[in-house]
């Protein structure tokens, strides 16, 4: 699924593994890539044939996702490209799956073999990643995160810029707070403060979150 209002010129901010998973979301969709937006652009750079250009030489109106994991760089490269006047759209890869009454919000990304289940809301640009689970009225908020493979349950909540990582399991009804991360393999069986790192089975701080001390 493309954003409905998409049309050329279109640009992935970042050009390393997650961009050209985005790349390959757009070619699925029968689309073309202008070029992608990277800070450690060279010149004449390109990849797999599609230019990479430096983020403050291009500006609106264009339609463009960022295809970069981290979400506190991720919502840089947002806010610079909307005051350039672009505009964040929505890719859905065909072989995912987004179920009926599911909101996605400006610049989400469903790659390749994800499901997202019944009235979830998804925020901007948050990212589902490929073979990633997200359940039933589950509300993630702007730029959170799930990564391959991973198991968002039905009713939990990510927090802004939380990231739930590869085959990790957030259990049902669970919080992960604002800017948390759940390492690869975890299972998180009780609610995630703002900022902690949490890793294992059951998942165990790595680093203490903000409401710890």
């Amino acid at each position: 699924m493309f954003d409905a209002n998409v049309t050329p010129p279109l640009y992935v901010a970042g050009a390393g593994g997650v961009g050209r998973e985005t790349l390959d979301t757009v070619t699925a969709l029968g689309g073309e890539v202008t070029a992608f937006l990277d800070d450690a652009a060279q010149p004449a750079q390109t990849v797999r044939g599609v230019p990479v250009l430096p983020p403050d030489q291009v500006s609106g109106p264009a339609g463009y996702v960022v295809g970069i994991a981290d979400p506190v760089v991720r919502a840089r490269l947002a806010e610079l490209l909307d005051t350039a006047g672009l505009r964040p759209v929505v890719l859905v890869h065909p072989r995912a799956v987004v179920a009926p009454e599911t909101t996605l919000g400006a610049g989400a990304i469903v790659l390749g073999g994800a499901y997202v289940s019944s009235d979830v809301v998804l925020g901007r640009h948050c990212q589902i990643h490929y073979n990633a689970t997200v359940g039933h009225d589950a509300r993630l908020a702007d730029r959170a995160t799930v990564y391959p493979g991973a198991n968002v349950s039905g009713g939990v909540r990510l927090g802004e810029g939380a990231t739930v990582g590869s085959n990790a399991v957030v259990l049902q009804g669970r919080a992960v707070g604002p800017g948390a991360f759940v390492g690869a393999g975890a299972v998180v069986t009780r609610d995630v403060p703002a900022g902690a790192v949490v890793v294992g089975n059951p998942a165990r701080p790595l680093r203490p979150g903000a409401d710890e001390g």
